[in-house]
């Protein structure tokens, strides 16, 4: 390899691996929705309806990461990018339902439709966790 191409594939990798470092939007993203279905759940736990009905429309209207950024995820997923927006859509379906069952104080309702969240986030986990971390941090997802 002659010089210059060395000094540009050595420049690539420094960036790519400066990029794979810097934290993404989506990860806040996802650490509020966290603490969000934390609330939920403890609201679920003492009956707190009202704490549900407030809560679920962060979680079911969540922000969206910054254009840059979602242009970089969608060049990552490809063809699986529909199949991920199902997923998010389901995630706001279930718990659009959740906030409206807990404001009718329907307590079964709210955890049929809080199960249906919880598995919405968990498909999607199982399906796009490891490969996004890996693709974006450089690392294995734990």
């Amino acid at each position: 390899m002659n010089k210059p191409s060395a000094v540009i594939l050595g420049l690539t990798l420094a960036t790519s691996g400066a990029q794979a470092a810097e934290p993404l939007e989506l990860q806040k993203i996802m650490k509020d929705l966290g603490r969000h279905m934390q609330t939920v759940t403890d609201g679920i736990s003492r009956e707190d309806w009202e704490t549900v009905a407030r809560t679920a429309p962060l979680i079911a209207n969540h922000p969206q990461p910054p254009l840059t950024e979602k242009m970089r995820i969608m060049a990552f997923m490809g063809s699986d990018m529909p199949r991920f927006k199902a997923f998010d859509g389901n995630t706001h379906d279930a718990a659009e339902e959740m906030a409206r069952a807990a404001q009718e104080k329907n307590g079964q309702k709210v955890i049929d439709s809080f199960h249906k969240l919880q598995s919405a986030c968990q498909s999607c986990h199982q399906t796009f966790r490891a490969p996004f971390v890996e693709h974006f941090y450089g690392k294995p997802a734990n």
